[in-house]
């Protein structure tokens, strides 16, 4: 069995009352021939990996576990109680999320919440801090 190998860029994604259908565009120099012969409505088993910005696969694991951190960075800022905790040991002189927000960046060593998806050491920071957080949280 021989199989096909190209890459494409995903341009479109749409329903209908089938399914989805995805829309793929590819160099026309990298589409293979079998593909070009086939008939409309021929099978595929069809197997992808993202490629990251060195043409490298993707982990996609990776990915998720930035989006989450990302998401608890900003609920810890938004978070009064937070606030009140950073305050009570002398990390922020005011208790508001804008001085929480600033801390926070500082102590992770990050510019943007964004920098977490891609920032393995600052996760882990963001981690730690939000369970003393938590534990603080219990004890209050």
């Amino acid at each position: 069995m021989k199989t096909m190998q190209f890459e494409a860029v995903k341009v479109a994604l749409k329903q209908d009352k089938t399914g989805y259908v995805l829309t793929l565009c590819m160099h026309p120099d990298e589409i293979p021939e079998e593909l070009l012969r086939d008939f409309v409505g021929a099978r595929y088993q069809v197997v992808m990996v993202r490629l990251d910005g060195n043409e490298q696969p993707m982990d996609r694991q990776e990915e998720f576990i930035g989006d989450r951190a990302v998401k608890v960075a900003g609920s810890l800022c938004r978070d009064a109680a937070f606030w009140v905790y950073l305050h009570e040991d002398n990390q922020i002189i005011e208790p508001t999320e804008k001085e929480a927000t600033t801390w926070l960046r500082e102590y992770l060593g990050v510019k943007s919440r964004a920098d977490l998806k891609t920032n393995n050491e600052a996760r882990i920071r963001l981690d730690s801090i939000n369970m003393e957080f938590t534990t603080w949280k219990r004890r209050s």
